[in-house]
């Protein structure tokens, strides 16, 4: 059962969109090898470095200062009971029993995973609908 959560307003995360010419880079992260592109951003969140599909980037933060944005969109998220891995815009990203898996889209698309430490510090619930 996946439930609705927001970001900590402060959450914010340091981006920078790679609008350069180029085929992109792949990178090993969260067990995988993983692929970004351009018009993608790379992103610092409290020392955790990874690349965030451009597309979902847009929908999904707001600018709240120079190079510092918010994730306002919602996610919906479960706690995972095995491990596993999750297909991610970027490539896979492996799992542990008690991570967190976290979707974009509420049909449980665009996902991600978490440990639940770091869910639990940067989420909350939203009752908002």
């Amino acid at each position: 059962m996946r439930d609705r959560y927001r970001k900590r307003a402060n959450q914010p995360v340091v981006a920078v969109r790679l609008a350069l010419d180029t085929p992109g880079f792949n990178y090993r992260k969260w067990g995988a090898e993983q692929h970004c592109k351009t018009n993608d951003w790379l992103v610092d969140n409290s020392g955790d470095v990874y690349t965030v599909d451009g597309e979902v980037f847009a929908r999904t933060y707001r600018q709240v200062g120079p190079g510092q944005y918010v994730k306002t969109a919602p996610v919906w998220a479960e706690r995972a009971r095995a491990p596993g891995a999750v297909k991610t815009k970027e490539g896979q990203s492996h799992y542990e029993a008690g991570d967190y898996l976290v979707f974009n889209n509420e049909d449980g698309s665009d996902g991600y995973c978490m440990s639940a430490s770091k869910f639990e510090a940067m989420y909350e619930a939203d009752h908002n609908d």
